[in-house]
């Protein structure tokens, strides 16, 4: 089979059951950015050592992510035909990890500039894609229901992503740039 079919070359594509949408379509810029988001942390695997804690973490984060992108690409009227179902606790497999790092650093108090290690630039990277991509399936979310747990997933992946970037530069021993007080701390 050749990886081109020649299909979307009049702007539409296919999602789950075969219906065709524009390529604009809020379900295809969804899962464009959940796309963006897993080859972001692809990135930030490639920068890791072999041997990093993180490798089977994020292995399974890229994972789920692809079962994520199935359910957003299958509209709410065929989800049971769709068998791929994101696992019901991802959000708390992240918020423990969040927590195991938060414990080792301390929870931060400021807006932190993005930057300092390639590791922790490219994490503050997926936490704003992370964050697009929200934004991206809400505004699907209101014209076809998501499944509440691909919502929560996605939203606890951009505080993932900005902790692993903290912990990244604590580790290497690299000053956070700080700019704000969160207001909400003041």
């Amino acid at each position: 089979m050749k990886i081109y079919t020649k299909g979307g070359d009049k702007g539409r594509t296919g999602i789950f059951g075969g219906e065709r949408v524009d390529k604009d379509d809020i379900r295809i810029e969804a899962n464009g950015c959940l796309d963006e988001l897993n080859s972001t942390i692809g990135v930030v695997r490639s920068l890791l050592p072999e041997n990093h804690e993180w490798h089977s973490f994020l292995f399974t984060i890229q994972v789920e992510l692809m079962v994520a992108m199935s359910e957003v690409a299958t509209p709410s009227a065929l989800r049971d035909k769709n068998p791929n179902k994101i696992k019901e606790d991802m959000d708390l497999y992240c918020e423990k990890e969040i927590d195991r790092i938060t414990a080792a650093i301390s929870e931060s108090e400021y807006f932190i500039l993005p930057g300092g290690t390639q590791v922790s630039a490219h994490c503050q990277l997926a936490r704003t894609v992370a964050r697009r991509a929200e934004r991206r399936l809400w505004t699907l979310h209101k014209q076809d229901p998501l499944p509440e747990t691909v919502l929560r997933f996605v939203n606890r992946l951009s505080d993932l992503f900005f902790t692993m970037a903290r912990y990244d530069m604590y580790v290497n021993g690299s000053a956070e740039e700080r700019w704000k007080l969160f207001l909400y701390k003041r």
